[in-house]
């Protein structure tokens, strides 16, 4: 990595860039996996208040809690992918290309050779499933005890449906990134 004439070289702003990259999706990594918990403590909560109060029209708050939650965790964890995409397809390659190393080095092998695990597919789908039940089936669940308890109210009914449509969409993009992510490997 030779040095020009005025200071840093080329490969010295690229590892700077891989860790910056690399501290940001360290950071997003831990955000994204505290969603679980955070909707696995407020879905809870919500539950005892529906059973003290003994109000199933309590449950309404169970979805836009579980969409806002699950859609940021969609978010952050397509970040952390595209991350590591960059990292895999864009720095390690111009890496490699400056060491001159002629295919003997690839920078940042981590990369690459963690997508070669025989269990990363049944991983990914056990993840899926993990984000749909967190995400999707808890507040279908809520909503369902609410319209078996006979709901009156017309703007509560309309209300439900249409939480219950969001939570089908949330659950449609959870599937689709899946998808996605399990062709990128």
């Amino acid at each position: 990595m030779s040095e020009p004439a005025g200071g840093i070289s080329v490969g010295q702003l690229l590892l700077v860039e891989y860790q910056s990259v690399k501290d940001e999706q360290k950071t997003r990594i831990g955000f994204r996996d505290n969603l679980l918990y955070v909707t696995l403590a407020v879905s809870a909560a919500i539950i005892a208040a529906v059973a003290q109060a003994k109000q199933t029209s309590m449950l309404l708050a169970l979805p836009p809690v579980c969409i806002v939650l699950g859609w940021t965790y969609l978010v952050n964890d397509e970040k952390i992918s595209a991350i590591g995409r960059y990292v895999h397809k864009e720095l390690g390659p111009r890496l490699t290309q400056l060491s001159g190393s002629n295919g003997e080095f690839s920078a940042f092998g981590w990369e690459e050779a963690h997508r070669g695990d025989a269990r990363r597919r049944s991983r990914k789908a056990l993840q899926c499933l993990v984000d749909l039940t967190a995400f999707c089936v808890l507040p279908l669940a809520g909503l369902l005890v609410f319209w078996t308890d006979r709901p009156s109210g017309v703007l509560l009914i309309v209300l439900s449906a249409l939480e219950a449509v969001a939570v089908v969409g949330l659950g449609s993009q959870i599937v689709s990134y899946a998808k996605a992510s399990r062709r990128a490997m």
